[in-house]
């Protein structure tokens, strides 16, 4: 039949009066958009709180109304802060955003054949392809627009749109076809979709729909829509940053009446009433609320956003190398915190692709491989399957032909010999629906034999006769062990293949039947992926409940779910597509955490069970691949999106799986619990040296005595020192051990009972420490000029512990306890830096894993050098005048103190687990 395509001007109009063929494209956050997003983060709204607080009080002290300690470099700490936290994370999910950009590309750059000006077949780009254009159609090829069959007929893969692994037969319309508007109607057999796959065949399809209007991408659209709901860890830090301004009030309201208070037991009542009451009242009502701050602020952990950005732009990085592309930075930590994973078959838990599993000949011996067939039998396997196909061998690659032709030739490949293929083909049977087999005769000179190969319940009947191993005839009986072979096949979900031998040969398109001989049977099956039954108990093990989803039959789904491990309950309940459908949104609730999977499932199906499980508070995960995965992947907590899946399905996605393998699923939900742990580690860090700056600086003014940490220092400490330890604690390795703990519900604090005692501890500890050396004179003495006057007057009264504080002493003696302060700077890092090990690990070896972190030992290095040179050359910015041999002995050993502190509280929870165990 000739065909006239559409000319340029028939092209141009189609295309202005149904549209290109392109989709729109998904409106993407740029940089700006998404770095605006990122000062939503609660830890960095607190911090922007606080950073304008500080402003405004800098602005009232240079209008003469307040005195404050507060420098323009305390406001400017603080806004380097959020611009660091929000760049780095803005930055790494903008990148990753731009490689999945590239990787989207590629569907863009697919060619169509299509007839153009007459009866030229032309190759185009999909996004060219116009209504009514005529478009041929090969075994590969991917559809590129909604149409009609006008002439041949295919066989078309539609699982991306309605899950069916089952192939599509489609045909040419009748001359009175009639389109019954039926939206998605995948079972009308002439109706082609966009983006299904021509499994075998040829046909000429007219295009009827294009781009945005057709069935594919009217879901695209649909996908637009903004369902994001809030990730776990964001509503952690929500609940960490209300506990914060919690805080904040009632310690901002304790510190001004504390200050209030001790003012008045300072010098009494009567300030208040010597003619300047309200001056006084307010000035320091004012000092009072100054105060305040300067300790709310140093409890606010600055460098908790900055941490999580860098653990997680360092993590994002080693996943990408390990086949995991994050598409939005949030997801990573989402698929640590996983509670359920609704999970894809085909593809995932499978390899994807049809393999001959086995053969079993006449008497029931089964064979794994095709070159373990020894003699005569196997000869004649490989010349009835590789004469009887349409499949081709190119290079290492079995192509053409469909799914199951390229699976059985592949199995006989590597077994063909030189002369293989060479027989003269005289006639052939193509696969019927009706005879439910294909067969061609050939001819080895003076001998014709027929070839044979289909369905067993079609072949087997006709078969007298079976061949031994070799080549022996022999007589099949009743009671034949081969159709016990079969069944057995099948409750594995293996298809199977009869291939049996005619000494008869076709004529007038027909195969005389009886006393045909078998030679065997082929199992066929898309198998478990090995390392996927590792994976998925990895995952059930941390916790993770693993519900397969797949479109197949019940007892196919149930097969497979058991080969790879899905079934780790007593008493697991497999469900259809329809029997979910008859029962309540509760009582799937009440049933759902024993549903193990779910065959012949519609994608409101995928959909259904996300919402549900989402209402019973659990973090959801979904995996797909296909068009109708989509909404539900746009929907879960956290989509995985298949590397190879369609391109709808991955731009709902918050991570692709970029080789489609249940086992990187696995190294996802490692890598977001290791983020999860890094994060917690450094918010024990640095909530340890916050708690201890805020009790120290608490209680220092209430004893009449300056704060000990002047501003500078206390920026290093937040700032410079918390941005290292960032680094340091972000590059934790991935543990194994983590797959073993828990998943963390949406609710649980980020800061759990355990990691409230390690921080008491350690800030209780450091807070001892901190008064011990501040305030017993014998160490106050190793850190004081005793050769000045100024120390004379001081030591003058006073026992074991004496306030340092001088007054009415000479401006030039001022210098009397500048020592004392440098130290205990030097004390109050030392201590932070020692506690570093302590919070890095939960076992009582500090160095544990630390082969896989040296960086940690580096930046804590770098930490001591530029503390230990700040302590000489620090001078008067930094408050800091140098230290003698002694005094670093000294100052080391109280700071090492902290370490055994820790330990000892390890081996007492140690000890009760094991009695709790007992």
């Amino acid at each position: 039949m000739a065909f006239n395509g559409l000319n340029e001007n028939e092209v141009q109009k189609s295309r202005e009066t149904h549209g290109s063929n392109s989709l729109t494209e998904v409106k993407g956050e740029t940089f700006i958009r998404k770095l605006l997003l990122n000062f939503t983060d609660p830890m960095v709204k607190i911090l922007i709180v606080a950073l304008l607080i500080n402003i405004i009080i800098l602005l009232l002290s240079n209008m003469g109304i307040v005195e404050t300690e507060i420098e323009w470099y305390e406001p400017l700490g603080i806004a380097l802060a959020i611009i660091l936290a929000t760049l780095v994370s803005t930055f790494s999910e903008y990148r990753n955003e731009n490689a999945f950009k590239k990787l989207q590309e590629s569907a863009s750059k697919i060619l169509c054949k299509v007839y153009r000006n007459g009866q030229n077949i032309v190759e185009i780009p999909i996004d060219d392809v116009v209504c009514g254009d005529l478009v041929l159609l090969q075994s590969g090829d991917k559809i590129p627009a909604d149409g009609i069959i006008i002439d041949g007929s295919i066989k078309a893969d539609q699982s991306v749109l309605n899950g069916e692994s089952a192939e599509a037969p489609k045909n040419a319309v009748p001359d009175d076809y009639t389109e019954d508007g039926t939206p998605l109607d995948t079972l009308n057999p002439y109706k082609i979709f966009r983006g299904t796959i021509v499994c075998s065949g040829n046909a000429v399809a007219k295009i009827t729909s294009v781009g945005d209007k057709s069935e594919y991408g009217k879901i695209a659209a649909e996908l637009q829509q903004d369902t994001d709901r809030e990730s776990p860890l964001k509503v952690k830090l929500s609940a960490l940053a209300g506990g914060i301004s919690k805080f904040g009030y009632i310690g901002g309201i304790a510190i001004a009446a504390a200050f209030i208070l001790s003012r008045i037991f300072e010098t009494g009542l009567g300030i208040y009433f010597d003619g300047s009451f309200a001056g006084t009242l307010i000035k320091d009502f004012l000092d009072a609320i100054i105060l305040a701050v300067i300790i709310i602020v140093m409890a606010v952990p600055e460098g908790l956003p900055l941490m999580i950005a860098i653990v997680s732009a360092q993590n994002m990085g080693k996943m990408l190398k390990d086949n995991v592309l994050v598409r939005k930075i949030a997801g990573i930590e989402t698929a640590g915190s996983l509670n359920i994973l609704f999970s894809d078959k085909t593809g995932t838990i499978t390899k994807g692709l049809l393999e001959t599993v086995s053969f079993t000949d006449g008497y029931g011996t089964e064979y794994k491989s095709c070159k373990s067939i020894n003699g005569k039998l196997g000869q004649l396997l490989v010349m009835a399957i590789s004469e009887n196909t349409n499949a081709i061998i190119n290079g290492d690659k079995v192509i053409g032909g469909n799914a199951t032709e390229r699976a059985v030739l592949a199995f006989a490949k590597d077994s063909l010999s030189k002369d293989s293929g060479k027989a003269e083909k005289i006639a052939a049977l193509p696969f019927n629906s009706a005879d439910k087999y294909s067969a061609t005769t050939l001819s080895f000179g003076n001998t014709n034999i027929t070839a044979i190969k289909g369905a067993p319940e079609k072949i087997l009947k006709k078969c007298r006769y079976f061949f031994d191993s070799e080549g022996n005839k022999h007589t099949a009986d009743d009671n034949w062990i081969i159709e016990k072979r079969i069944d057995e096949l099948a409750k594995r979900a293996i298809r199977v293949l009869a291939i049996a031998i005619s000494d008869d040969v076709i004529t007038d398109e027909k195969l005389p039947e009886g006393g045909w001989t078998l030679v065997g049977i082929l199992g066929i099956r898309d198998e478990v992926r090995p390392e996927s039954v590792t994976s998925i108990a990895e995952v059930q093990k941390a916790g993770v409940q693993v519900i397969m989803i797949t479109g197949d039959r019940k007892d196919t789904a149930v097969a497979i779910a058991n080969d790879a491990g899905i079934f780790n309950i007593i008493d697991p309940v497999i469900m259809t597509s329809d029997e979910l459908a008859s029962m309540s949104d509760d009582e799937i609730k009440k049933v759902l955490p024993k549903i193990r999977v779910i065959a012949r499932a519609l994608p409101t199906d995928k959909s259904r069970l996300v919402r549900l499980s989402q209402e019973l508070d659990l973090v959801t995960g979904m995996t797909g691949d296909g068009v109708n995965d989509s909404p539900a992947l746009k929907k879960a907590d956290v989509g995985f999106a298949m590397g190879g899946g369609t391109e709808v399905a991955k731009e709902a996605s918050d991570i692709v799986i970029l080789d489609d393998n249940f086992n990187s699923i696995q190294k996802a939900i490692l890598y977001g619990r290791t983020i999860f742990n890094s994060i917690r580690k450094f918010i024990v860090f640095q909530l340890t040296i916050n708690v201890t700056a805020v009790a120290v600086s608490f209680i220092c003014p209430l004893l009449g005595m300056d704060n000990p940490l002047s501003i500078t220092q206390i920026l290093w400490i937040n700032l410079v020192m918390d941005t290292l330890a960032a680094l340091a604690f972000g590059g934790e390795p991935a543990l194994q051990r983590f797959m073993d703990e828990k998943p963390k519900t949406r609710t649980e604090p980020i800061v759990s009972k355990l990691m409230w005692t390690q921080i008491i501890t350690g800030a209780f500890w450091a807070f001892i420490i901190s008064l011990s050396f501040l305030l017993l004179r014998p160490l106050q003495y190793m850190f004081l000029e005793t050769d000045t006057e100024a120390f004379s007057t001081y030591n003058s009264s006073g026992g074991l512990f004496k306030i340092p504080v001088l007054n009415n002493i000479p401006a030039a003696d001022g210098t009397l306890f500048r020592d004392l302060y440098t130290g205990y700077f030097a004390l109050f890092v030392f201590l932070a830096v020692f506690n570093a090990f302590n919070a890095r690990t939960e076992k009582t070896d500090l160095f544990d894993n630390i082969k896989g972190n040296f960086g940690f030992l580096k930046i804590l290095g770098l930490i001591v050098v530029i503390q230990a040179a700040l302590i000489y050359v620090g001078g008067a910015i930094m408050n800091c005048y140098g230290l003698t041999f002694i005094q670093w002995i000294v100052v080391l050993g109280l700071a090492v103190s902290i370490i055994p502190i820790d330990l000892i509280r390890k081996l007492i929870i140690k000890m009760r687990a094991k009695k709790s165990a007992v």
